[in-house]
């Protein structure tokens, strides 16, 4: 993009060759069944990370001088757009900006094909482990089914308070850490090296981020997520997140602010483990 305004924190546009993790923006929004507003989440996100101090005090300098970050234009168009856009960057670290959840069964396939280990870190407040949700096999609520049909067999689900009956034939209920109780070792024995992180914002507490169509009480914290994510990110490797459901609040940016914020702690968590 040329539009520096754009851009994730707001710094200068990085020439892609040379870009090290890029920020996707997919604000597709489909099949959601309550809240709606998920289309609005990756452009709120760009615009509150523009408030963000690029400072970080641990690691001495400001994010853009140790990791080089460029945001790509929107991804248009139906779910093979998805897929494509995030193949073009699989040798980066890729940042998808939702939207519905039901982009990440695209934007992981790149990943899936590239990593045969690959596990997933799913922090949500629902399994979303439906065979399909109102007639669809690609609702938000069937993201981690299709992930699964993917033949990925490790998924790790933190900060979960909500699941169905028929879900249960799919869960590896060794795998979930149940609203905001987890055990960071447990979480860390579950993954493979290489993991791809899949946050939906409802996993945080409803009272912390109500921004959101599903929002669930008995979550997350900031901190907590904080936590896991510094976590996971010094002990494996994260190559690829996503973080999706933000519905952002008109006139109360404070929620896409959080989001932006737990965007640049996984950034600077990536710098810190090869520094």
């Amino acid at each position: 993009m040329s539009d520096t305004l754009f851009n994730f924190l707001g710094i200068p546009e990085v020439d892609l060759t040379d870009a090290e993790a890029v920020i996707l923006p997919v604000p597709f929004e489909e099949t959601v069944s309550y809240g709606h507003g998920t289309s609005a989440g990756p452009n709120a996100i760009i615009e509150a990370s523009q408030q963000v101090e690029l400072y970080n005090v641990d690691l001495g300098n400001e994010l853009q001088e140790l990791i080089k970050i460029t945001t790509v234009a929107p991804v248009t168009g139906d779910r093979s757009a998805m897929i494509e856009a995030a193949a073009k960057y699989v040798d980066k670290f890729l940042v998808t900006l939702g939207g519905e959840h039901s982009i990440t069964p695209e934007v992981i396939k790149p990943f899936i094909k590239k990593y045969s280990d690959l596990s997933v870190l799913h922090i949500d407040a629902h399994t979303d482990m439906r065979e399909e949700w109102e007639g669809s096999k690609n609702s938000h609520a069937c993201a981690m089914r299709r992930v699964q049909d993917q033949g990925v067999t490790s998924i790790v689900q933190v900060g979960i308070r909500n699941t169905a009956k028929e879900e249960q034939q799919y869960l590896n209920k060794d795998n979930i850490f149940w609203g905001s109780k987890f055990d960071l070792d447990k979480i860390l024995s579950k993954l493979s090296h290489n993991v791809y992180l899949s946050f939906d914002v409802d996993g945080l507490d409803a009272a912390v981020m109500p921004a959101t169509g599903t929002p669930e009480p008995g979550g997350l914290s900031y901190d907590q997520a904080i936590e896991i994510i510094k976590t996971v990110a010094k002990e494996k490797n994260i190559v690829a997140a996503d973080f999706m459901e933000l519905a952002p609040i008109k006139n109360f940016p404070a929620y896409d602010f959080l989001v932006a914020k737990l965007i640049y702690e996984l950034l600077s968590s990536k710098v810190k483990k090869t520094n």
